[in-house]
């Protein structure tokens, strides 16, 4: 343990623990003495929720029933700092976004001993942390304290059962069926003196303290909020119950809605009605403040825009000095939480501005509905100005997603305006590139509803927003879905737009993408190949989206056979991905990355495919998390290179890792886990694993129709897989038959030259030969080679195998000259490509058959 200098600042002594992250201390902190002490006693051995308490009163505007402003939260840091002590470590969560408390877990990761997020993944290293604090290792006092929790079934995953404690603080009463729980009620009349002698600055009689008590109801923040602006204005305790009084009657004639403590309201309107008077700039920033969400706002936002604005917010964000004045007087107005350290609970690592929900309520109620127009259009023109640029720019994802939640609050998507919709296509653009798929879901349905009734299906906001929806439905698997969707949508924009409009070539790389999803490998590539020409017309050859669609013409190519047409495609796009890095986000980088890895595995050069795959995996998790999609498919490929280079059992730990994640983060049937199932089985049968080979592939067989279709090549590669594993297990009539209509599916699909097919072919060879049947084998296996040589290349792993097969089967047929010569030719291919010592040149040269199986490539 260290001291800390803190313990100077706030005059406590003491030490404090190794790791402590908690917000700064109330130098103000008053009374709660027999709630501390409650809550010390009850939170050992147990998970405490500290939650508002609702006083058995007569009806009326004291009511609390759960709002904030009773103190909870400076009740938990009080505890924290009160006890500190008696922990080695206190952590800080806040809770009020249940998808923002694991990634707060995640960040404990390096201080317990185990590998953070960008080393595994946000889900990897809170998991890990969890089970450290499960196993109190390497601390067993330790303090976790959830902050403004709301659903317990959304945080009590997140809790760690173990030997340390928890604390959260919520305003959701049904935590009381739940855990041990301390009611907060507001002040005692005793505690709401002692803290305003404490607050004000200067002295206060006691009958002027029980006087304000009296008429603030003891509402900690009402008193905050009054003893703020008494210290800053000099205003004297009977000026201020006077007005005080006039709010209050104001209100009531108002009908203020009974869900807001009365006193809360007049203090509000009082410390308004004095802002206003001698500082009204800082009473427009604040009205500007309360129509954000109730998350921090990132300062930054606070500057000149283009968009529209209102004068007096215009010339003041255009004086640096007269905005930092106002905002320091609201924080000294206990108007505002100004984020005290840089970084501190931010994701952004810049300073906040932090609005009470009550306060942005009671602020918004009080203006009339244009007004309340006039600082929401603000407010979208505040958030579209502060957006970063690149939005595959990994560096940008922690500012977007600042902003991101403040788009619902804001009502976004209501407005009509360009440069608004313009930010919320980004803001979805950014959702899409950072793999936050589910949330983009969420936001493209809600743009798309609105945006639709207000401006119609041919407006180009509303068109760019379902080619976000076509690239989701994609995503999802629900290819069919995507293309109808995606080919609709086409036919307008090239309508409304034209041919050689930017977001029309974009879509079109998206169908190209739905033809291959739906199985239709030539329509996709003679798509493809159009859609580059344009692209290469209109945006020049090294333009990012160019680089995008030469990518996806590759792929095309690979699944047209053409494998080294491909790689060349893919070595020369990233060449100048790599030339244009600035210009060229991270993420195309890796994917042009990856593609080669995959493609130079599939042109047979193994050893080549896994060092380029390693190198792509490693600038890859430079910045990307190690659950994004671009990096799990990358480590997914690598592991299928580990696998032909002859490395099995790293292969497998590899591939288990990478399937267990998709598993986890899109669940059993998402076409990315399917893949990733093929390739475990793969590397169990490899690695011997026979029963469990089989098991996963017979249940991903009878997944893929579900997502592609019974007719589409991936199914029947995966079928052959099993038919693989049939024959392994000693049932080699059922991997012939299976085999047969397999070939018999290709050819009516992709024709009986392509590669998928000759690939089977082999295979079904190997089931000629042991159910006997040599003649037929070697009829089989002299077709297959024939073809397979001029297709993908003599020295092919593919032609290999068949050329070793075929060799031992000729012999067995009593073909001895011709057995001998082909195997003569083979195993001297083996030696001038993959050495003597690889798994398939040792098989050919026992004479054993080799097996060939098939990993779907990403569409």
């Amino acid at each position: 343990m260290t001291d800390s200098p803190e313990s100077v600042a706030w005059g406590t002594t003491g030490p404090y623990p190794a790791v402590w992250k908690v917000p700064p201390r109330n130098q103000n902190f008053t009374g709660r003495e027999d709630l501390l002490d409650r809550l010390r006693s009850g939170i050992v051995g147990q998970v405490t929720a500290v939650v508002a308490h609702a006083p058995t009163l007569p009806q009326g505007p004291r009511a609390l029933h759960g709002l904030g402003g009773v103190g909870k939260t400076q009740m938990a840091i009080e505890y924290a700092y009160r006890f500190r002590d008696q922990y080695d470590l206190v952590w800080w969560i806040p809770a009020d976004q249940p998808g923002l408390v694991r990634s707060n877990l995640a960040q404990l990761a390096p201080r317990l001993g185990v590998p953070g997020s960008t080393m595994t993944s946000t889900e990897d290293a809170a998991d890990a942390v969890i089970d450290r604090l499960r196993s109190g290792e390497p601390y067993e006092r330790w303090l976790l304290i959830f902050d403004n929790a709301d659903e317990p079934e959304d945080l009590q995953p997140n809790i760690p059962p173990g030997p340390g404690h928890v604390l959260i603080t919520s305003r959701n009463h049904r935590w009381e069926g739940v855990v041990g729980t301390v009611a907060v009620d507001v002040f005692s009349r005793e505690e709401s003196m002692q803290f305003l002698g404490r607050r004000m600055r200067r002295s206060i009689s006691d009958a002027d303290a029980g006087r304000l008590a009296e008429a603030l109801g003891d509402l900690p923040l009402a008193l905050e909020q009054s003893a703020a602006l008494q210290s800053e204005t000099g205003m004297s305790p009977e000026e201020y119950l006077r007005l005080l009084n006039e709010r209050t009657a104001s209100l009531l004639s108002e009908g203020k809605p009974a869900e807001y403590p009365l006193s809360m309201s007049a203090a509000w309107e009082l410390s308004v009605s004095t802002l206003q008077e001698h500082l009204p700039e800082a009473m427009e920033l604040l009205r500007c403040c309360a129509f954000f969400g109730p998350e921090p706002i990132p300062r930054g936002v606070f500057r000149p825009v283009k968009g529209p604005v209102r004068p007096v917010m215009a010339e003041l964000l255009a004086d640096p000095l007269r905005l930092s004045r106002a905002i320091k007087r609201l924080g000294k107005y206990a108007l505002v939480r100004i984020e005290a350290e840089p970084g501190e609970g931010t994701v952004t690592g810049e300073r906040t501005i932090q609005v009470h929900r009550l306060i942005q309520a009671l602020l918004r109620e009080g203006l009339a509905a244009d007004t309340q127009d006039q600082i929401r259009t603000e407010v979208h023109s505040l958030l579209a100005g502060a957006a970063p640029g690149d939005t595959g720019d990994p560096a940008n994802w922690p500012r977007f997603d600042a902003l991101l939640a403040h788009v619902a609050p804001t009502r976004l998507a209501d407005s009509r305006r360009g440069d608004v919709r313009e930010f919320a296509l980004r803001i979805l653009e950014y959702l899409m590139a950072s793999g936050n798929h589910n949330v983009a879901r969420t936001h493209v349905d809600s743009f798309l509803e609105r945006w639709t009734a207000d401006s119609g299906q041919q407006d180009m906001s509303v068109l760019r927003a379902r080619r976000v929806k076509g690239d989701l439905l994609r995503f999802l698997g629900r290819y069919d879905e995507a293309y109808d969707l995606d080919t609709a949508t086409l036919a307008a924009m090239r309508e409304v737009a034209g041919d050689e409009h930017r977001d029309t070539l974009v879509l079109r790389n998206g169908i190209g993408a739905d033809l291959r999803g739906r199985g239709l490998f030539v329509e996709a590539r003679e798509h493809d190949t159009e859609s580059v020409s344009l692209h290469q017309a209109v945006l020049g050859p090294d333009n990012a989206r160019t680089l995008m669609a030469v990518n996806n013409l590759a792929l095309d190519l690979g699944l047209n056979s053409d494998y080294r047409g491909a790689r060349t495609l893919l070595e020369e796009a990233l060449r100048a991905a790599q030339l244009s890095e600035s210009a060229v986000s991270r993420g195309t980088v890796l994917n042009l990355w990856a593609s080669l890895s995959r493609m130079t595995r599939l042109c047979g050069d193994y050893a080549e495919a896994c060092d380029i795959g390693e190198e792509a995996l490693a600038y890859g998790q430079e910045q990307l998390d190690a659950d994004h999609p671009r990096i799990l498919l990358t480590q997914k490929d690598l592991a299928i290179a580990r696998l032909r280079v002859g490395e099995a059992a790293e292969a497998l730990e590899l591939a288990a890792t990478v399937h267990a994640r998709y598993v986890r983060n899109y669940g059993i049937d998402h076409p990315s886990t399917l893949g990733a199932a093929l390739c475990l089985a793969n590397a169990f049968r490899v690695n011997d694993l026979i029963d469990r080979a089989f098991k996963l592939a017979q249940d991903a067989m009878v997944r893929y129709p579900r997502v592609y279709g019974a007719d589409h090549p991936y199914y029947f590669g995966c079928a052959s897989n099993v038919a693989v594993l049939l024959r392994v297990r000693g049932d080699v009539e059922g991997a012939r038959e299976l085999n047969e209509r397999v070939i018999n599916g290709l050819r009516a699909k992709v024709g009986g030259g392509h590669h998928y097919v000759l690939t089977v072919s082999v295979n079904l060879a190997s089931d000629l030969a042991a159910l006997g049947e040599l003649e037929a084998a070697c009829r089989l296996g002299r077709d297959t080679h024939r073809q397979l040589g001029p297709l993908v290349g003599e020295q092919h792993p593919t032609t290999l195998a068949c050329a070793a097969n075929l060799a031992a089967d000729l012999a067995k047929a009593d073909h001895k000259e011709e057995a001998d010569a082909l195997r003569e030719e083979t195993m001297r291919h083996y030696r001038e490509t993959r050495g003597m010592e690889h798994p398939d040149a040792r098989a050919a040269d026992e004479g054993r058959h080799l097996d060939l199986d098939f990993d779907p490539p990403p569409v």
